[in-house]
């Protein structure tokens, strides 16, 4: 599957990675079965664009994040590996996950109501990013770590852009697969990276960044 344009490639290929947290962490505990968001989003996105032969200009990493109120562990969680993204050089974009009343179906076939944050308006945001980047000319690469089927709107955008300037543009997702993973399909209208558990394993943060009871 090739979705770059038919202009001439450029010699050297400038690629933007943007994270979707959530969506790659569940990617990667379906795939590989952790438990927590152990990547170290600066590093992956580098390794993939070393195999691409791309590279990376920049890196956009994107997240819902509980409140102190909803749940202080994965809040504390999150502020200190967005943090020490910040340190990498990766730009970090955070909203804070909105709760409302969900009926759960229990084992044992009871079912009670319970207070669920729900993440809203990332893809949006991703969406926006990819789009004002390819306008600005900002890269050739759009390298998305996510296979949520909402952005596929954001491939056919791409390549009406790149048509209209001339320019050789490429859109991708990466996604972890592995033996026990049920969704094997990338983002709808870009090229599909399958991340094997190899190269996620070489780009696991080695900080562990959970709070300590």
């Amino acid at each position: 599957m090739n979705n770059s344009t038919e202009t001439s490639t450029p010699a050297s290929k400038r690629a933007i990675a943007f994270f979707d947290g959530q969506n790659l962490f569940h990617g990667a505990k379906e795939a590989f079965g952790y438990t927590y968001p152990n990547y170290d989003a600066a590093r992956l996105a580098r390794e993939i664009c070393d195999q691409k032969g791309w590279s990376l200009a920049q890196t956009r990493f994107y997240t819902g994040v509980h409140t102190p109120e909803g749940d202080a562990f994965w809040h504390r969680f999150w502020a200190a590996k967005i943090s020490q993204m910040g340190r990498q050089g990766v730009r970090t974009y955070r909203r804070e996950l909105r709760y409302q009343n969900t009926s759960i179906n229990l084992p044992d076939g009871r079912q009670v109501t319970a207070s669920v944050g729900q993440e809203k308006g990332i893809d949006i945001r991703i969406a926006l990013d990819v789009v004002g980047q390819v306008l600005e000319n900002a890269c050739d690469v759009a390298l998305v770590f996510s296979q949520d089927q909402d952005l596929s709107e954001v491939a056919d955008e791409v390549r009406k852009i790149a048509k209209r300037t001339g320019r050789w543009v490429k859109i991708a997702s990466a996604f972890p697969v592995g033996p026990t993973s049920d969704n094997r399909r990338g983002i709808n209208g870009t090229d599909w990276i399958s991340i094997d558990k190899k190269t996620y394993d070489k780009c696991i943060d080695p900080r562990d960044y959970r709070p300590k009871p």
